[in-house]
């Protein structure tokens, strides 16, 4: 297992969040009896988990990396609902599921992997005409920012955009806004805390391995980059709906 699968094993989630800002993008949808949900880049499903209390709809949670699926089995198994999520080993660039399969197509941090305007346009035929598309992707709150965050988001995610383009590129596709909010800091620590722990835990590990200390201090400097510059960046919900034609 690499150091990066290590330092991410287990952990709650694998993005900014929490069930109270899931909550939140959720219940600006209209009341829906029985909705089918398509939960893409679920990872260990935290977020899956919390819409699986938020309706009584079943839930498709597709990611690529199989021990994901497994926490989010077990997880679900362990509070009762795992009769309704259903993990599946799937790429979110090539979905199998005929045209109009879902009225509500979720995905919490991992839009960026296959980048906003493709995720708007391909997923797109897979919502039912008025569906719902919401998701939460890494945008900047102010223009120029300072030179060290700029350099490192830059190396590691240059397509990040602000608000408003990423609210540019949804009007774009075809989609109504809904609702847009900013996540705070504490949705940052519900991920970076148990991150930050578990980084600490295997510095002792891999004490004698310059290599993966390496990558450990990588880990690390994002989450040092955030502290130090989170009034420039976050994550922000955006709530979408598919006109009926």
């Amino acid at each position: 297992m690499s150091v990066f699968f290590e330092v991410h094993r287990d952990l709650p989630r694998e993005a900014p969040g929490g069930d109270a800002f899931t909550r939140q993008a959720f219940e600006t949808l209209p009341s829906l009896d029985q909705p089918a949900i398509l939960d893409i880049g679920c990872g260990p499903g935290a977020q899956t988990l919390a819409l699986a209390n938020l309706s009584d709809g079943d839930i498709t949670a597709i990611d690529t990396h199989a021990p994901f699926l497994d926490c989010l089995r077990q997880r679900a198994r362990a509070a009762g609902v795992r009769n309704r999520i259903h993990p599946m080993l799937i790429s979110m660039m090539d979905l199998p599921f005929p045209n109009e399969t879902f009225d509500i197509i979720w995905s919490e941090g991992a839009i960026y992997i296959i980048g906003v305007e493709a995720g708007l346009q391909q997923w797109q035929r897979c919502l039912k005409p008025g569906g719902y598309l919401v998701f939460s992707e890494l945008v900047w709150l102010h223009p120029k920012p300072p030179k060290p965050v700029r350099d490192f988001w830059q190396s590691a995610y240059s397509a990040m955009q602000t608000v408003e383009e990423v609210g540019d590129r949804c009007h774009a596709q075809g989609y109504r806004l809904l609702n847009q909010f900013v996540l705070p800091t504490a949705a940052w620590e519900n991920y970076y805390r148990p991150m930050e722990n578990r980084i600490q835990q295997l510095r002792q590990v891999y004490a004698q391995q310059p290599n993966a200390l390496q990558e450990l201090d990588q880990e690390q400097q994002e989450i040092e980059i955030y502290r130090q510059f989170s009034d420039w960046y976050s994550y922000a919900f955006f709530v979408l709906q598919l006109p009926i034609s």
